[in-house]
């Protein structure tokens, strides 16, 4: 069965997006047509979903300008996978920190925005994640952090310098890094198709 990815293409690498998904949807087998989300109408139809990074403040302010942002919410809710990344974790997240972002409220998490510093402190690190066998190098821009996951429902599936970097709670996987900045796709496989994984040989699931 094809399945439909939507990508929000408000902000944000969409295009880098659509390649990892499209790249972890063959490593399985499966076949995904990629959508690009600027405006209302389009999520209803998306099995899985991608919210890329940018800037919170704005991604916040187009979701729900567009009519897009109870869209999303009602994605998790019928139980479809979302993943969301950097910005896109931010406002996922249910405390962003920051009055300018109306949070999405999906992730039970407070957040601290661009924790590991700004632009020129980009990094990449070897992460062990929670249902990948090999660590997965994690691309780090202006990354935030996960401060505050006692009080929720979040799983921490890594962790860097001692602070959540990527959760799952329900459909949901939020990500502090940039999976879609490297060939490697298998975050977007964790988030999208982790229930295909036995069906993977290991060497496609490196991809």
């Amino acid at each position: 069965m094809s399945l439909t990815a939507g990508v929000v293409a408000v902000q944000g690498d969409v295009e880098e997006h659509a390649a990892a998904i499209e790249r972890a949807a063959a490593a399985r087998g499966r076949e995904v047509t990629v959508r690009e989300i600027r405006d209302s109408g389009i999520v209803p139809d998306c099995d899985l979903l991608a919210m890329p990074g940018g800037e919170s403040t704005t991604i916040s302010r187009l979701l729900h300008s567009e009519g897009i942002a109870p869209e999303v919410r009602e994605h998790v809710a019928a139980g479809k996978p979302l993943l969301a990344t950097c910005a896109g974790l931010i406002v996922a997240s249910s405390d962003a920190g920051d009055d300018r972002v109306e949070e999405l409220g999906l992730l039970d998490v407070t957040v601290e925005r661009n924790a590991f510093g700004r632009q020129k402190d980009s990094f990449e690190a070897p992460l062990d994640v929670a249902g990948l066998d090999e660590p997965y190098p994690a691309v780090f821009i202006r990354a935030p952090a996960i401060d505050d996951v006692a009080s929720g429902d979040a799983e921490v599936l890594a962790s860097w310098d001692g602070r959540p970097v990527a959760v799952k709670q329900g459909p949901v996987v939020g990500t502090a890094f940039h999976p879609e900045l490297t060939p490697d796709s298998r975050i977007h496989g964790l988030a999208f198709f982790r229930n295909d994984d036995a069906d993977v040989p290991a060497g496609e699931r490196a991809r």
